[in-house]
């Protein structure tokens, strides 16, 4: 068995969180695809100061997050891009087979603190790619009283959840219990609708970006399953604090040679 492979199958001993050893994006998402496993989604979530701030021009940073969305579509039927609106418009007619556009989401938020002159943002994009036919579950946003109608056969529409998520930025006082220093943190409550939108209790999403494992926090909480990385020890220690689970190193840890 692949060590990864191995590792997800004695998750239940971490309650569903397998996190490794600091490790650039691509590797890891090389590794998980070697491994076999069935993964259901792939949470993306760059560092958004590459093609704003100078970091790197605009056809750089593109080509970076079009290798992304390539080498997470090879591997999951489902796959979410985080980012600034006007950088994500940018990827509307580009996405790399088989990926199809599933949803623009957007995560709607009132308390941003800027102070810069002009219009105050209150909103993060998040694209919704998948696989032509992938799966989705809208059912798990059901009340009991419209599950009972399921139930029934009386349904007569399925309500899905809106494409606008509402939550608050962890900053000050807000979410002050969740907050742990990650400079970039999102709430659970802006992850968790995603993969409930994708996931079944048990499935697993991979989140090779974690920062501060909201992702697996978010998995957790549904039962799901998750694999964690990220490039930098320091959030990976952060990870291993906040989630209780602690870093392994696959042995061998790269198998692509």
């Amino acid at each position: 068995m692949h060590p990864l492979a191995a590792a997800v199958a004695q998750s239940p001993d971490t309650d569903g969180v397998v996190l490794l050893a600091p490790a650039d994006v691509f590797e890891t998402l090389a590794v998980v695809a070697e491994s076999g496993l069935d993964v259901r989604c792939v949470m993306l979530d760059p560092w958004y100061n590459k093609g704003v701030g100078g970091v790197t021009d605009d056809e750089e940073y593109d080509r970076f997050v079009l290798d992304l969305l390539a080498a997470a579509g090879a591997i999951a039927d489902h796959v979410y891009l985080w980012g600034f609106p006007e950088i994500m418009a940018r990827f509307m007619t580009r996405f790399p087979a088989p990926l199809e556009l599933v949803a623009w989401l957007t995560w709607y938020y009132k308390n941003n603190p800027s102070v810069i002159r002009g219009w105050r943002s209150a909103q993060m994009t998040c694209l919704h790619l998948g696989r032509p036919g992938a799966r989705l579950y809208p059912e798990h946003f059901l009340n009991e009283a419209q599950l009972a109608l399921k139930a029934q056969g009386k349904l007569r529409y399925m309500p899905g959840p809106p494409s606008v998520i509402e939550a608050a930025l962890l900053v000050g006082f807000i979410g002050r219990a969740e907050q742990t220093g990650h400079p970039a943190q999102k709430p659970v409550n802006a992850i968790e609708p995603l993969l409930k939108m994708v996931l079944a209790p048990g499935e697993l999403v991979v989140d090779p970006m974690c920062g501060s494992g909201t992702t697996g926090a978010a998995a957790r909480a549904l039962g799901a399953t998750a694999i964690l990385a990220d490039g930098s020890a320091e959030y990976t220690a952060l990870v291993e604090n906040r989630l209780g689970v602690q870093a392994i190193t696959l042995d061998p840890p790269r198998l692509l040679g």
